[in-house]
């Protein structure tokens, strides 16, 4: 190597006048072409904010894509490939925790300096947002109201919410099992939330205090829980970001801001899986 440069291999493909590129593949010009600050004169850091939140959209895209493909294999009863599927899906929720970092570098100042471009744009609008949250079973039929306005996202979103989602799939794998879930657990409307069913903690008990014997659905079940764990964390990080940056001004889509936000941490997708580990006998 010379004068610190490294010179291209023989190999190294060039010319593209009729290839398929990398910019090709990726739409990579529509991709860039999307980030459009409002701001007059364009401030500095309102760059940074559209990215942050295209960015955790696209990660929210892959995760509602990896969850499908999850529901789709507990409906045919193959655990085994869920376990990759949810590992991934959390180091994704990481992803997504640890980019609040970057937008925590921007101050209230700054952001008070162009809030007002947003109007009322808010994350709580965030369609892809609304459905992950559906495929993990937190339902909630009045949060749809925001899409109304769009036919084609509201009926979309319906499906989702009127549908399984994927810790009801594993309660109905379990029953196809021989387990003993209870009835209210598997005839129920499926827009509804699941509420904590005490019968349901005997039946996770069971797996959990025989793991060897029940070893898929007990390693299902603490992917699960990972997928929670994580969930909440993400959540955490956002209502302290907002906190950092708004204070406790009200959020852009009308809502109370962090006082909204801290609500949602009460939210469970799987209060069971949680709910056995206090009665687990020791041994």
């Amino acid at each position: 190597m010379k004068e610190n440069q490294r010179p291209l291999e023989p190999g190294i493909v060039t010319d593209f006048a009729d290839r398929l590129s990398y910019a090709g593949y990726l739409c990579l010009p529509e991709l860039l072409a999307q980030q459009r600050p409002l701001s007059s004169p364009p401030h500095h850091d309102e760059m940074l904010f559209i990215i942050q939140h295209q960015v955790a959209e696209l990660w929210i895209k892959q995760l509602i894509h990896e969850l499908s493909a999850a529901i789709r294999f507990v409906q045919r009863d193959e655990l085994d490939p869920c376990f990759k599927i949810l590992s991934r899906a959390k180091l994704i929720q990481m992803q997504l925790f640890d980019q609040w970092a970057v937008l925590e570098t921007l101050t209230p100042s700054e952001y008070l300096e162009f809030r007002g471009v947003l109007g009322n744009a808010s994350g709580f609008q965030s369609f892809q947002y609304r459905k992950l949250e559906f495929l993990l079973g937190n339902k909630n039929r009045d949060a749809m109201r925001v899409f109304a306005h769009d036919p084609v996202l509201h009926s979309e979103l319906k499906a989702t919410l009127e549908a399984p989602s994927l810790y009801d799939e594993f309660l109905l794998h379990l029953a196809r099992r021989g387990f003993p879930v209870p009835q209210e657990c598997m005839k129920r409307d499926w827009g509804e939330p699941h509420h904590k069913n005490d019968g349901l903690v005997q039946v996770i008990r069971e797996i959990y205090e025989h793991p060897r014997k029940h070893w898929d659905a007990y390693e299902m079940c603490e992917k699960l829980v990972d997928v929670e764990e994580y969930f909440q964390l993400w959540r955490f990080r956002h209502m302290k970001t907002v906190e950092r940056i708004i204070g406790f001004r009200p959020g852009t889509g009308g809502s109370s801001g962090v006082g909204f936000l801290k609500q949602a941490l009460e939210l469970t997708f799987f209060p069971e899986l949680l709910a056995v580990r206090t009665g687990l006998s020791q041994r």
